[in-house]
């Protein structure tokens, strides 16, 4: 079975490139000279550094196998290739809440970049879903537990 495509902007991609090489090169290193302190230190059973190392080692070593796969699955955004009329991955979205009388932005990304404190929504999302292939000026319905919620698109920019 292939795995699930990661979708992600281009800045998505640089972030996540940036970090595996931070990770790989300056935080390996602080944490083997951590080890090496506290190994030096002497009786590692009582040795609260060593086992507080050793558990940033671990998850380090986590997250770089986790981006490494993000990275392995990754199709980025080509802009080139999205059209310039409607919602798709990588767009800025203002939106007017039918209920609410509110307007609203979005950034459309793929589900590795979601973050909804910085306004950027995964395009698995309910509401990213409903999005998608939207038009400017079109009403689109977002089905949620709580009932079914109507956005009016009023702007669509690049943000790639």
């Amino acid at each position: 079975m292939e795995e699930k495509k990661n979708i992600l902007t281009y800045a998505g991609l640089k972030k996540l490139e940036d970090e595996l090489h931070d990770l790989k090169v300056v935080k390996r290193k602080e944490v083997a000279g951590k080890i090496k302190e506290a190994r030096e230190q002497g009786d590692l059973s009582e040795n609260a550094e060593y086992d507080a190392a050793k558990d940033e080692q671990r998850d380090i070593e986590a997250r770089i196998e986790e981006i490494e796969k993000i990275l392995k699955n990754a199709e980025v955004v080509v802009e080139d290739e999205v059209d310039y009329t409607m919602i798709s991955v990588g767009c800025k979205v203002t939106v007017h809440d039918m209920e609410y009388d509110e307007d609203m932005e979005f950034q459309i990304v793929g589900s590795t970049e979601a973050n909804s404190l910085q306004g950027k929504i995964s395009n698995e999302s309910p509401v990213g879903k409903a999005l998608i292939g939207a038009k400017q000026g079109q009403i689109v319905d977002v089905e949620l537990p709580a009932g079914v919620m109507q956005y009016e698109v009023l702007n669509i920019e690049r943000n790639i």
